[in-house]
């Protein structure tokens, strides 16, 4: 099991550096790290045609984002990631 580390995480804002979406940006969706690809907000909008059905008795067209490679974005900001809580270790001080 080798692990591949990918230098964006999700939440992380983007910018796609080169393709077709040059110039674009957004916020970090979903990485898919076997395939090397990642889901950007707002960036490679795909056009995806719904059956009918009870919940969409009409039918109609999703916009959602397709995948762009992970090589193709720079990180612009990085999300911060939240304090973990103390450990335990540090309740049981000796007093003096």
């Amino acid at each position: 099991m080798n692990r591949v580390k990918n230098h964006v995480k999700k939440g992380d804002q983007v910018t796609v550096i080169s393709g077709n979406f040059r110039g674009s940006s957004g916020k970090v969706l979903e990485v898919i790290s076997r395939k090397q690809r990642v889901l950007v907000e707002g960036v490679r909008l795909i056009k995806k045609h719904l059956r009918k059905s009870q919940d969409n008795p009409q039918g109609s067209i999703a916009e959602r984002e397709g995948p762009i490679h992970i090589s193709n974005v720079k990180v612009v900001e990085r999300t911060e990631k939240k304090a973990k809580k103390k450990s335990s270790g540090e309740k049981k001080k000796k007093k003096s």
